[in-house]
């Protein structure tokens, strides 16, 4: 969606456009896309991202149970993923260490943290 867009619209029908967005991904949607990827892969770099400026990504796995591993030194107290594949508007997501909970990590530029603490409709959400 366009800034515009969402300023006009506010927050609460930008999170409809996103739950139905979502939404429509079926099993049979998703199945198809896979079939389709399977015969023509195609791998997307930061820079091949129609909107790599201006946007907000989030990624993860909820298949891997990070806080269920000891490597000889006792369960995790935190999780992080590193230094790699950041970029402005980068949130990763785990399954958090208490069932049910999630761990966000979000990577953002200072000027792009100050614009967001200075959007008094934004903060009222954070708060």
């Amino acid at each position: 969606m366009k800034a515009r867009y969402q300023l006009e619209q506010g927050l609460g029908n930008v999170a409809l456009k996103m739950n139905k967005f979502i939404a429509a991904y079926t099993d049979e949607k998703i199945k198809n896309f896979l079939e389709s990827w399977g015969k023509n892969p195609e791998i997307l770099t930061w820079d091949s991202l129609p909107m790599k400026n201006n946007a907000c990504f989030a990624s993860s796995s909820p298949r891997f149970n990070f806080y269920g591993n000891d490597f000889g030194w006792g369960r995790p107290m935190a999780v992080r993923s590193g230094p790699a594949n950041k970029a402005d508007g980068k949130i990763t997501l785990f399954a958090g260490v208490e069932e049910g909970s999630v761990d966000v990590e979000a990577c953002f530029l200072p000027e792009t943290l100050q614009g967001m603490g200075n959007d008094t409709e934004f903060m009222q959400f954070v708060y």
